[in-house]
């Protein structure tokens, strides 16, 4: 039960930061929205993700495991399907510039979206787990 809420947090946060930091990602409803993908996707990666994991393996194996970002990106395919108030309209980030780097802008539709989408949740995710461990 524990496991579960902290994956709940976690991807409710991830949604809501992602959200703040490209845009493309609308939550129509608020917070209502929010929690509601929240849900959904912490549900879909821990019952849908495995099976869909399951069924690409053999891309994966061929690839090295390069192909698992189709994976989260079908997940987040299926909650914005099954959430009505959130909506992926792709992804548009407009750059950083500093004095040390620069970060072009960058703007994606689609399928390609979803990929970079689900990348940046999980390498959130992914340093969020870290920092709790």
């Amino acid at each position: 039960m524990k496991r579960i809420l902290r994956i709940f947090v976690i991807d409710t946060l991830g949604l809501f930061v992602v959200s703040n930091v490209i845009s493309g990602i609308s939550f129509k409803d608020g917070l209502m929205s929010l929690f509601l993908a929240g849900i959904a996707l912490g549900i879909s990666s821990i019952v849908v993700k495995p099976i869909i994991n399951i069924l690409l393996l053999p891309i994966n194996l061929l690839t090295f495991n390069l192909f698992k970002w189709a994976s989260s990106a079908i997940t987040l395919y299926i909650v914005t399907l099954v959430v009505p108030g959130f909506v992926i309209n792709g992804l548009t980030f407009i750059g950083y510039q500093s004095k040390w780097f620069d970060i072009p802008a960058v703007h994606l539709e689609g399928i390609l979206a979803f990929i970079a989408i689900s990348f940046l949740l999980s390498i959130f995710s992914a340093t969020v787990h870290w920092l709790i461990k």
